[in-house]
């Protein structure tokens, strides 16, 4: 059982005279992502659930927090070829490529459908070079259906996917000339797990000009085939995601947030394996603002919302009365 904020279990209150300070009604769950306002703090995670409306007729999209597109980039891209997914014991190997109709059909076909949504929208952007990211947010920026970006920076499955994401002078250098061209929306920052020092390329994203990061994307990952000898993924390799990877991406979440993001008010959305109200609450205690369910989308694309009810319920029963006041209070054992 979890305390009190402030308060380990041995200095709480007397269960006899202790009561609840809050119910299930009212509860605060709001979050806020630089300025973003989010009812609740769970999103939805970029790739996993389309453009836009593709889940409207199996959970009410207009109870998230937030929602997160898919990577759009300059030009339409058709992504790798298949097998582009492999499931795993405990989550699932991808190698999608980025595929995508483009930023112009994206602008004309997509962002009209981003009001029916209800909730802040957040587009995350992909490119082979600096000028890609920069187009793409320039053009995307003055519309107001779009509430910030989210770089994707570490992306394993393409050939330039890592470039910028485990270069701190070059994801620095990005994230300065995008912030330069963007005067609109919010800027989101995606990590790659996939470095020896996460929070140096946190600190880049920072002093590049990000207000928000996300983290973590991916673990890169392969399968091999025993009757073949070949790779399962018609890539080779991809990006391994689900339960397998809570635990790495718990951790690096508390790295980033008590050694950079915190005491530069820096906000956290958490992922990684997230399938229920545990696992964010993890995610949270660690540091994270919000949190972002994606492989667990496929098993119940009504997961985010089941997520933010529990996460309430929690909350009441504990006597706590905003969800924000539980960031980042993991305590920690004494060190030996």
């Amino acid at each position: 059982m979890l305390w009190v904020i402030g308060m380990p279990p041995e200095h709480s209150a007397d269960k006899r005279t202790r009561r609840p300070a809050a119910t299930p009604a009212t509860v605060d769950m709001s979050v806020e992502i630089a300025g973003v306002q989010l009812a609740n703090p769970t999103l939805t995670a970029s790739g996993t659930c389309g453009y836009a409306l593709e889940y409207a007729a199996h959970t009410d999209l207009s109870q998230l927090g937030a929602f997160t597109t898919k990577s759009i980039t300059r030009e339409a891209r058709k992504g790798n070829p298949p097998e582009r997914i492999v499931e795993t014991p405990a989550g699932m190997l991808n190698a999608i490529g980025l595929a995508n109709v483009g930023l112009r059909r994206f602008i004309e076909e997509k962002v009209p459908q981003l009001p029916g949504l209800g909730v802040p929208v957040f587009v995350n952007v992909a490119g082979h070079c600096v000028e890609d990211y920069v187009t793409v947010c320039r053009e995307l920026d003055p519309l107001s259906e779009i509430a910030g970006f989210e770089l994707n920076v570490s992306c394993p499955n393409v050939s330039d996917g890592l470039e910028f994401g485990t270069q701190p002078d070059r994801l620095r250098d990005l994230v300065g000339a995008v912030r330069g061209a963007v005067k609109e929306s919010i800027l989101i920052v995606k990590l790659t797990p996939n470095v020896t020092d996460i929070c140096t390329l946190a600190q880049a994203a920072i002093d590049g000009g990000a207000q928000a990061l996300s983290l973590v994307n991916t673990f890169q990952g392969m399968a091999i085939n025993t009757d073949t000898w070949r790779p399962m993924l018609a890539n080779s390799s991809g990006g391994l995601s689900g339960p397998a990877i809570k635990p790495l991406a718990v951790y690096l979440v508390h790295q980033v947030y008590h050694n950079v993001a915190k005491r530069q008010s820096i906000p956290i959305i958490g992922m990684g394996g997230i399938r229920n109200w545990r696992d964010a609450l993890e995610f949270v205690l660690a540091g994270a603002t919000a949190v972002a369910i994606g492989t667990a989308l496929f098993v119940d694309p009504d997961g985010p919302n089941k997520i933010a009810r529990d996460l309430r319920k929690y909350l009441a029963d504990r006597g706590i009365a905003a969800f924000r006041d539980i960031i980042g209070q993991v305590q920690l054992h004494p060190e030996v």
